[in-house]
């Protein structure tokens, strides 16, 4: 049944252009039917130049807060009165929590609100990719820290949380792959003085050859790369005819298809394989989870958002 929104909902949304495919809001507001909250989540299509308009506008209507998306990660950051460490480091946000507004729940200092002393709204950013990464490896039985050594192809907004997750984490060596080269490197370059992880990062062009030889010597696999979705569905980073070592643990952050070539492949040659769906999940309860005052269970919110985020890929396979 859909919810009654009243004037006691607490709304959230997402910012972004478009947000019409987004996943987030059937996975939200299917935690909130589920755990009894009256509160609500809805698509904000954003043009690109309003950014500034729009959180003003989040503020003027009360909302909690709001994820961020493409192509505003970066364009939302002028906008805010603070930015956490992760966003900070990456250079990106995707997570808006509005304080001291008609939305803010709970109100935490009870001798201001006694007092009727207002408290100034403020913005604040954040950024749950990385943690949401790091989340969903445990979630899928691999332990990043103790000096695994992992792969990551890509140097997009993707391959960047999934570096600074991994090197947050305490993984050893990491190997960024990309077409471009100058690409990779300007993400060893930009992350490298993060988590003492200098030492620990380099780059390398991607060709088939770069990927069989580094994965080889490594525990972990990422794709954090477009391969394997969209335009590049049926695509893999991984070559046809050779097998994945069975000892590697391969992540693909694509999560439509849920079920891409690569983790066929890994599947096939007996290696653990993870999809992205748990990567999204992760990220999008780590927000909640800062909505609402961390009042909720990560792992619990975690559960329902996926098998929420089933059940809509599902029905638009059936469409």
């Amino acid at each position: 049944m859909w919810p009654v929104i009243d004037g006691h909902t607490r709304l959230v949304g997402l910012i972004g252009w478009p947000v019409g495919h987004s996943l987030s809001p059937a996975m939200h507001n299917a935690v909130f039917e589920a755990l009894g909250l009256n509160w609500h989540y809805v698509p904000l299509p954003v043009e690109p130049g309003q950014v500034e308009r729009a959180v003003r506008g989040l503020v003027a209507l009360g909302f909690r807060g709001a994820n961020v998306t493409v192509p505003h990660k970066r364009a939302v950051m002028p906008a805010l009165d603070t930015i956490g460490p992760d966003a900070e480091a990456l250079g990106a946000v995707n997570t808006l929590v509005v304080r001291g507004g008609a939305g803010s729940f709970p109100v935490r200092s009870e001798a201001r609100r006694s007092a009727g002393v207002p408290s100034k709204v403020t913005v604040a950013g954040y950024n749950t990719d990385a943690r949401g990464f790091v989340g969903a490896l445990h979630a899928g039985g691999f332990e990043p820290g103790h000096g695994a050594s992992s792969v990551v192809v890509g140097a997009g907004g993707a391959a960047r949380a999934v570096v600074f997750g991994l090197l947050r984490a305490g993984t050893g060596e990491i190997v960024v792959l990309n077409r471009t080269l100058e690409r990779a490197q300007a993400l060893v370059s930009d992350l490298g003085g993060s988590c003492d992880g200098e030492s620990r990062l380099r780059a390398l062009a991607l060709t088939p050859e770069a990927v069989i030889e580094t994965a080889r010597a490594a525990d972990l696999l990422v794709n954090a790369s477009t391969v394997g979705m969209g335009r590049h569905a049926g695509g893999s980073i991984w070559p046809d005819g050779v097998p994945v070592p069975s000892h590697l643990t391969v992540f693909d952050v694509v999560y439509t298809p849920l079920e891409t070539k690569l983790l066929r492949q890994a599947r096939q040659s007996g290696a653990r394989a993870i999809d992205g769906l748990g990567m999204l999940v992760r990220q999008g309860a780590l927000a909640l989870d800062r909505w609402t005052d961390h009042a909720l269970d990560v792992d619990e919110v975690a559960a329902l958002m996926r098998a929420a985020c089933g059940r809509a890929l599902g029905a638009r396979l059936a469409m």
